[in-house]
């Protein structure tokens, strides 16, 4: 084959397309009517027949259209499975069954808003109902008490309870159980040993520090429920996520291993295909056989095809095939954000990766241009995704993957051989497992030291034009890239200037504003607000996620947290924790004294313990000082009433704050009897400034909203948000009482500011990208 030959080859996009044809056909089979589908049949064939006659038709465009219909085909059947399924039948009737099914997923421990349940995904394979039994099926969504949490993957039990509508269309129904589960039949045998693998590996690193002992087990197999919420925020801010979840990467490494043991255990040709379809089969077992866990598999093993002699011609053809059979195995995917991730990256890789390291080439060494090339590669696919689904754009994504990428390898094969062997002899497993953790922490110091960076990401606004602009940035890159890495003069300068941007964050003009007081911050749906003290400031509340919190934080140049007071333990106060407590000096922390629901509470304090700040608890009818603050608890003064609808919020922290001549009323999420106990022991409450209770929920008391006699009311709320909040009687009795209205889903930050003259002035601050 000459030279030319081989390039024709080697950009050879007939497979590639192929996939986008049938991924974007899976798109909108799921999303057009069916009598337009099949109007739309005989169209495209009468079309393709007509540029046959007139030879302007090639087997390929053939191909192209018996995938698009084959994954239509596709689409209709497993959704009238579902849809047809006497499940669903059932489900739609509210009907009380008895089911046999098989657990296709983990039981997940969750937290109500009174209660503890179990969440997992199952298969219904009989159920009666209705005075009948049919043999089906049909998978559902099973809700049980906390007692189910230890049932195996695999097992098979008869389940008694209630069928009602799942949201979806992947889920004939939503089954909520009643009583204890009845086994039937264990999981079988190799469910049993992934499961003694899986456990083998916790149990050899449970004596590692925290961040190992839950990464080494994500790395392995995604195993990631004991990984701490304010670490998986810095994998998220820093682009390393993937290493968290079942990806390609996590299969070409053991599987990669396999096939090096066995290469130098002297096995060739087709021993190393039955070998790596093995491991390949073995990967899926261990890491639990879901859709999501296949997908990676089929990726992973497409990265290895690029990996090999001939690789990139190999690998974009494998591409474009793994996609098709993908589609046809499971056509939810085509709107899987995990698929769309994986397929981006792996495009990236393959297309892109090559050009970029033999640009590199001329000026670095191979091994380190390899190393940059793909990361950057696969980044720069990503980043539109990733941008609309967290509002944000890593700065640090390539820098921190290329500091990660070395003990990424060895982590991930040492963490699966402690598991293999800990089964068998722990003490062993444990040994084995140490230099894994050695580089998991490694791993975790990475991420840390690069989400901690000044301007490690920037906000990206989520609306469809701004998305378009950023993919078109990302088009434009990928043209432009491979002419620009070729020359090292203006690489190294672009790196300085990324490096300057990163390290040194640019001033917001007229933010925060002089003399601010108070900011609620744009944290989403709930409350996370700031106090200045004058040489450092008092978090009220954090939010339910870190990121927004930590960008509040930093806008307003807070480092020095004498005091973080928690009104109650919500995970819409207080999730966003983390973001406080790295990387700033945080005094103490103050919480409510009744302590549930208990998934906060434990939160709190284990965050707290590792950071080593302590706890206390508020006290009724406390006054404190603290720099231009001063401030009295008027809340909670008893135990919440038995006629509460929920006691964590009628026991939230209630703060009377005065500074720089003006008072503050700093409601929690207190409902109306707690607000009508408060507005009779204070009769004479006066504020200049309400922060609105309970988002500005409808359950407001009007007596205490006109009683204070506040001039500004603050309502943190989010926006587009599942609870109606605020609500428009709310919003009606602030108007009426004369009050100005600003609202953190719509006006962003919100600041109150005290002039000289000691009014006050409220600013708002939009943030880009915000949630």
């Amino acid at each position: 084959m000459t030279g030319e030959q081989r390039a024709v080859r080697a950009h050879d996009l007939r497979a590639p397309v192929l996939g986008a044809v049938t991924w974007l056909t899976a798109v909108l089979a799921s999303v057009v009517p069916v009598g337009w589908q099949v109007a739309a049949g005989p169209c495209l064939l009468g079309a393709l027949a007509l540029a046959w006659w007139r030879g302007r038709a090639r087997p390929e465009h053939v191909a192209w259209l018996l995938a698009a219909g084959a994954v239509v085909g596709s689409v209709q059947l497993h959704g009238a499975a579902v849809r047809r399924s006497p499940v669903a039948a059932l489900a739609a009737q509210r009907a009380t069954v008895v089911a046999v099914v098989v657990l296709r997923s983990d039981p997940v421990l969750k937290a109500g808003q009174f209660s503890r349940y179990v969440l997992f995904h199952a298969q219904v394979l009989s159920v009666s109902g209705r005075g009948e039994r049919h043999r089906v099926r049909a998978p559902v969504l099973v809700v049980a008490d906390p007692s189910w949490r230890t049932l195996a993957l695999g097992s098979r039990l008869r389940v008694h309870g209630r069928l009602d509508k799942a949201e979806g269309d992947d889920l004939a129904g939503l089954l909520a159980t009643r009583g204890p589960p009845e086994l039937l039949q264990g999981p079988p045998v190799a469910y049993r040993a992934a499961g003694a693998v899986r456990a083998g590996i916790r149990a050899a690193v449970s004596r590692q520090s925290t961040g190992p002992r839950a990464l080494i087990p994500a790395l392995v197999d995604g195993d990631d429920t004991g990984m701490p919420e304010d670490l998986a925020q810095d994998f998220r801010t820093t682009g390393l996520t993937h290493l968290l979840a079942v990806s390609g990467t996590n299969l070409t490494l053991v599987v990669g291993f396999l096939l090096v043991v066995a290469r130098w255990a002297g096995v060739r040709a087709r021993g190393l295909l039955v070998i790596g379809g093995l491991g390949v089969a073995g990967f899926v077992l261990l890491a639990r056989a879901e859709p999501s866990v296949v997908r990676a598999a089929a990726m992973g093993s497409v990265a290895l095809l690029g990996m090999g002699s001939n690789g990139r011609e190999r690998g974009t053809r494998a591409l474009g095939v793994a996609v098709l059979v993908l589609l046809l195995f499971d056509p939810r995917l085509a709107r899987s954000v995990g698929f769309a991730l994986s397929a981006c990256a792996t495009a990236g890789i393959l297309f892109l990766a090559p050009a970029w390291r033999d640009a590199l080439v001329r000026w670095l060494p191979r091994w380190l241009a390899e190393a940059v090339a793909v990361p950057l590669a696969a980044q720069l696919a990503c980043t539109p995704l990733v941008a609309a689904i967290s509002g944000q754009v890593s700065l640090v994504a390539v820098l921190a993957n290329l500091l990660a990428a070395a003990p990424v390898g060895p982590a991930t094969v040492l963490g699966l051989l402690s598991g293999v062997v800990a089964t068998f002899l722990p003490a062993v497993g444990r040994l084995v497992a140490a230099p894994a953790g050695w580089c998991a922490s490694w791993i975790i110091a990475v991420a840390q030291h690069a989400a901690d960076l000044p301007v490690a990401a920037v906000g990206w606004p989520t609306s469809p034009a701004a998305l378009a602009v950023l993919t078109a940035g990302c088009v434009l890159g990928a043209l432009v890239l491979g002419w620009l890495l070729a020359r090292r003069t203006v690489t190294v300068a672009g790196c300085a200037v990324l490096a300057v941007v990163v390290l040194v964050p640019l001033p917001t003009p007229g933010w925060p504003p002089r003399g601010w007081v108070l900011v609620a911050c744009d944290v989403g749906q709930g409350d996370g607000l700031v106090l200045n003290t004058g040489r450092g400031a008092v978090v009220v509340d954090t939010g339910p996620d870190p990121a927004p919190m930590k960008r509040c934080l930093d806008s307003l140049g807070v480092r020095r947290v004498p005091l973080v007071v928690l009104t109650h333990f919500h995970a819409d106060h207080v999730d966003g924790l983390p973001a406080v407590l790295a990387g700033r000096q945080v005094g103490r922390i103050e919480v409510s004294p009744f302590a549930e629901p208990l998934d906060g509470v434990h939160l709190v304090r284990e965050l707290a313990g590792r950071s080593g700040v302590p706890v206390s608890v508020a006290t009724y009818g406390e006054v404190r000082t603290l720099g231009a603050l001063s401030w009295q608890v008027l809340a909670p003064s008893e135990a919440p009433p038995a006629s509460s609808d929920s006691p964590p919020n009628d026991a939230s922290i209630v703060l009377l704050v005065r500074t720089r001549g003006i008072s503050i009323l700093m409601m929690g999420d207190e409902e109306v009897p707690s607000q009508e106990r408060l507005a009779a022991l204070y009769p004479d409450l006066h504020a200049d400034v309400l922060k609105v209770a309970h988002h500005g929920s409808a359950k407001q008391d009007p007596g205490l909203v006109r009683s204070v006699g506040a001039r500004v009311a603050l309502i943190s709320v989010g926006k587009d948000n599942d609870y109606g909040h605020p609500a428009p009687s709310t919003l009606a009795l602030l108007r009426s009482a004369h009050l100005l209205v600003r609202r953190t889903d719509e006006d962003g930050e919100v600041a109150v500011a005290v002039l000289s003259t000691g009014g006050i002035r409220v600013v708002s601050h939009q943030v880009v990208g915000g949630p």
